[in-house]
C-alpha cells in the first residue's frame, strides 16, 4: 500500500511539473520532457493523455500545448440558474413525447429538469447516462431505464467514457433529448470535453428526432471542444430569442426553433 501511494504521489509530482513547463514555455515536445523528466516516452505520452483527458492541457504534433483552461460552472449552480427558462422548456419537449415512447437522454442541468417533466409520461423506455434524470423516471414503475456502465462523475452525477459512447452507440431511439455547454456564431455546438461531444453526437445521430434543449444564454458562452451544428438539429427549444447577433443564424434554422418564453 506504501509502495502505491509512492508511485501515485511521484506520477502527481512529474505532471505538475509538465503542466509548469508547458505554461512557461507554451508548448513542449515528447522528446524535451523525456529527457527534462528522465523517464520513458511511454510514461511521458500516458502523463500527456491524462492531462488532456482533464482539459489541462491540448495536443500538438509531437508534443502538448498549454491554453487557456474554460471549467463548467458547478452542477448545482447550473441547475438552478434561469430555473424559470429550463422549466419551460422541460414542459415543451414533454409535449412533443407520447407515452410509450423510446428516449435517449443525455448529461446536463437542463435534460435532468426534462426527465422531471416527463415523470408524468408512461411506459417510456430511456437510455441515459444522466443519473439524476434516471432516478427521477425510475419513480415511474411502467418505465424502463437503461444506464452504461462506467466511473461515476461527482457533483453531476453523470457518465462518460469509451463505453458510454458504446452504449449510445447501440440502440436506437425515437427522441434524443441533449443540452450543449454553448453555441458558437456558425452554430457549432460547443461542450466542455471532447468526450461530450462525441456522446452528445452519437444521441444525435441515433435517434429519428434529435431535440437540443438550451436556455439562451448559452449562446455567449464559450467551451473548448466543438462538435455537430445545430443546423443538424430537428428541434431547437429555448426560451426567448436570441438577439441581434444571432439573427442570422437563427433565420437558417427557421421553423424548427420553438420559443417558450411566454410560458415563464
Amino acid at each position: 500500500m506504501a509502495l502505491d501511494s509512492k508511485l501515485k504521489s511521484k506520477t502527481e509530482v512529474r505532471r505538475e511539473l509538465i503542466l509548469e513547463m508547458t505554461h512557461a514555455k507554451g508548448n513542449v515536445s515528447v522528446e524535451m520532457l523525456t529527457e527534462f523528466l528522465g523517464v520513458s516516452a511511454q510514461t511521458v505520452r500516458r502523463d500527456i493523455n491524462q492531462l488532456c483527458s482533464e482539459n489541462l492541457l491540448r495536443r500538438r504534433h509531437g508534443g502538448v500545448e498549454s491554453f487557456e483552461r474554460q471549467l463548467n460552472d458547478p452542477y448545482q449552480q447550473r441547475a438552478v440558474t434561469n430555473s424559470e427558462a429550463k422549466h419551460a422548456i422541460a414542459r415543451a419537449v414533454a409535449d412533443l413525447i407520447p407515452d410509450g415512447s423510446t428516449v435517449f437522454i443525455s448529461i446536463g442541468s437542463t435534460p435532468a429538469i426534462v426527465a422531471e417533466a416527463l415523470t408524468q409520461k408512461r411506459e417510456l423506455t430511456v437510455m441515459t447516462n444522466n443519473l439524476n434524470a434516471a432516478m427521477t423516471l425510475s419513480n415511474e414503475p411502467s418505465n424502463r431505464i437503461i444506464i452504461p456502465g462506467g466511473e461515476v462523475r461527482m457533483p453531476d452525477r453523470d457518465v462518460l467514457g469509451d463505453d458510454v459512447l458504446a452504449f449510445f452507440n447501440s440502440y436506437r431511439a425515437e427522441f434524443g433529448i441533449f443540452g450543449v455547454a454553448g453555441v458558437s456564431e456558425d452554430g457549432g455546438m460547443l461542450d466542455f470535453h471532447a468526450s461530450e461531444v462525441r456522446v452528445r453526437e452519437a444521441i444525435r445521430t441515433h435517434c429519428k428526432t434529435s431535440v437540443l434543449v438550451m436556455d439562451s444564454t448559452k449562446l455567449t458562452r464559450i467551451a473548448p471542444a466543438v462538435g455537430g451544428s445545430i443546423f443538424d438539429v430537428d428541434q431547437i427549444i429555448m426560451d426567448q430569442h436570441p438577439g441581434d447577433d444571432f439573427s442570422s443564424l437563427i433565420e437558417r434554422v427557421g421553423d424548427r426553433l420553438k420559443l417558450v418564453g411566454g410560458e415563464i
